[in-house]
């Protein structure tokens, strides 16, 4: 794994695209963007939450400010390969992700005992006062394969566009696979678009051309609303 950027500050919008929307808009940003280096990749979360879910019960909401952590990687991961331990928070329409590299089993054993060591700098120290105030467990396995492109001109306009997203509630392990159940129905795309001031006038015409607009949604929030939250209730009575 080559050097990655561990802190991101950025607006982020989110668009849910038909099958149609997504080959016309595609035609429309090739001339403007261009696919990262990795292409077509898998990306792999655990999503950890407390017992009641008070996490994501917050985050949709929809307060001025929200927070998550979760455990990523890029493909499926052995025990010694780099994953990805993030805080992400949103503020005021604002995302700041902040994240620590380690191996594997590395980030399984300190999730399992509350803390990372502090030696990895700042981030990790603001993920050990997260780890402190909430008593987590994994709780969501998600998957999709994403296709990430950046501004030809522009490099912090950041595109990605996710396909047949997938989530499990067992087999909470970022090892052990990336199947699940569908959480969109079969074609339907997840649009992000990610910049760090303002939108580019061919975008926005672009967008409004196409009929497509923001959705207010969250992954995790999708799967808690959909299975999550009736296992809960039904659990509670």
């Amino acid at each position: 794994m080559g050097k990655v950027n561990t802190v991101f500050k950025r607006y982020e919008k989110k668009y849910l695209l038909t099958a149609s929307q997504y080959w016309m808009f595609r035609e429309l940003v090739d001339e403007y963007m261009q696919v990262d280096e990795y292409g077509e990749s898998t990306i792999c979360n655990i999503y950890y939450d407390t017992p009641n879910y008070d996490l994501i019960r917050a985050s949709i909401e929809k307060p001025v400010y929200k927070e998550k952590l979760r455990l990523r990687s890029y493909g499926i991961p052995g025990p010694d390969d780099l994953v990805f331990l993030e805080i992400k928070k949103k503020y005021k329409g604002i995302v700041y992700k902040r994240r620590i590299v380690l191996p594997l089993e590395e980030a399984r054993q300190s999730l399992q005992q509350g803390a990372v060591d502090e030696e990895k700098g700042q981030v990790a120290k603001e993920i050990n006062y997260f780890l402190k105030r909430y008593p987590l467990i994994p709780r969501v396995y998600l998957a999709y394969d994403r296709i990430a492109m950046f501004g030809v001109e522009d490099s912090d306009l950041r595109m990605t566009f996710d396909f047949k997203i997938r989530s499990r509630e067992d087999k909470l392990d970022l090892a052990m696979g990336d199947t699940g159940k569908l959480l969109f129905r079969e074609g339907e795309v997840i649009l992000e678009v990610k910049v760090k001031d303002v939108y580019p006038m061919w975008l926005i015409q672009g967008l409004e051309k196409l009929s497509i607009y923001p959705r207010s949604f969250s992954k995790y929030g999708s799967v808690y609303k959909g299975t999550l939250l009736s296992n809960y209730a039904e659990h509670m009575l």
